[in-house]
């Protein structure tokens, strides 16, 4: 298992390099960068937004303001001082050759230097640490929930099976497959949180304005509180398809001719599953538990921290794309694929150590 281990680890290098090259020149053939982004909202064709930006660009959108109120208009548009549009590019760093903008990417990935935000003068790393507490809070929850809830259905589900119990959870959990999340977010939103119902959760936020005067055991219920209805919308649709991967995997189980020997000599149904069963059945979800944990940060809060206002790490990747803003693309791709690559080997020592008759090295 060792040498497996690090034949993987060394093989980790290689494939983020080829992730992060093909990643950062395609991206620069996309149009619309922030270079050309910063001169339309000086030209006037996009609205002004309201952002932070650095002392030295405060001054430069200074100067080309005063060079468009010289100049005037042409022909509807306005026409930028060359001299302007340079130091916006050198702001950017795109006064540099591109191959040296690449490199430069690489040396700082190697020491864990993200690099800092175009649009919000603050590290990669800052804005990270900042986001992390609202994904780790629905990555978290959803995971444990799905689990919680999935396994015990499913198993149900499986020493039940040909039941009415088994045909009617079996419709339940088909029909809510066939429900989007956002839509049962929303849903649940008008219902729950006071759009047209009820009013008996918050509308939005990880906590309360008042968070901080409250008691510790009132803070633990207040966060709780607000995590309810996100976590109940994202545990959906991981939570069916579970539910239907364990009664499978059991089904599989049960019909082995080991649990027919145990029965055979007069095992009870109770020690054969959980004694036998539930050990060779649950491999798959144990060993996938953490890439699970790690793939609820990166893809699947998105939609619901845009619907309850829940300021993560998938509305800050969603935001960079938007702007153009490359150092976070580029930031959020390098760690997403690191820890990616990482679960994956820990999921292979988790698949050893929960069945040791597993060997890597042999493919056996």
């Amino acid at each position: 298992m060792t040498a497996y281990i690090l034949r993987r680890l060394a093989l980790m290098l290689p494939t983020l390099l080829v992730i992060l090259t093909v990643n950062f020149f395609v991206i620069q053939l996309c149009p619309g960068g922030p270079v050309e982004q910063m001169i339309a909202r000086l030209q006037g064709e996009e609205r002004p937004v309201t952002e932070r930006i650095s002392g030295s660009m405060q001054d430069t959108v200074s100067v080309g303001q005063s060079s468009l109120e010289d100049r005037g208009a042409r022909s509807g548009s306005r026409t930028l001082d060359p001299e302007l549009v340079a130091r916006i590019r050198a702001h950017f760093g795109f006064d540099r050759p591109l191959g040296e903008r690449y490199l430069d990417m690489l040396w700082g990935y190697l020491r864990f230097d993200l690099g800092t935000s175009f649009q919000q003068d603050k590290t990669i790393t800052a804005l990270i640490r900042e986001k992390l507490p609202v994904s780790i809070s629905l990555g978290l929850w959803t995971t444990l929930v799905t689990y919680i809830v999935a396994i015990p259905l499913g198993i149900r589900r499986a020493v039940h099976a040909g039941t009415p119990f088994d045909a009617w959870s079996g419709f339940v959990v088909v029909a809510a497959s066939a429900v989007p999340t956002f839509l049962f977010a929303i849903f649940m939103l008008i219902v729950f949180a006071g759009g047209s119902y009820f009013t008996l959760f918050p509308l939005r936020g990880l906590v309360s304005p008042d968070f901080d005067t409250l008691g510790p055991l009132a803070q633990v219920g207040d966060y709780l509180w607000h995590m309810a209805l996100p976590v109940l919308s994202m545990s959906i649709g991981s939570l069916v398809g579970m539910a239907q991967l364990t009664r499978t995997c059991f089904l599989d189980e049960m019909n082995r001719q080991y649990v027919m020997t145990a029965r055979a000599k007069g095992l009870g149904e109770r020690g054969i599953l959980y004694g036998h069963v539930f050990r060779n059945a649950m491999l798959i979800f144990i060993a996938g538990f953490p890439g699970a944990f790690i793939g609820m940060f990166f893809t699947g809060s998105l939609l619901i921290e845009v619907i309850f206002s829940l300021d993560g790490l998938g509305l800050m990747g969603f935001e960079a794309v938007m702007r153009r803003d490359y150092p976070v693309m580029f930031g959020t791709l390098y760690i997403s694929s690191l820890m990616g690559l990482a679960i994956k080997i820990i999921g292979d020592i988790t698949y050893t150590l929960v069945d040791p008759r597993i060997d890597f090295n042999t493919g056996s």
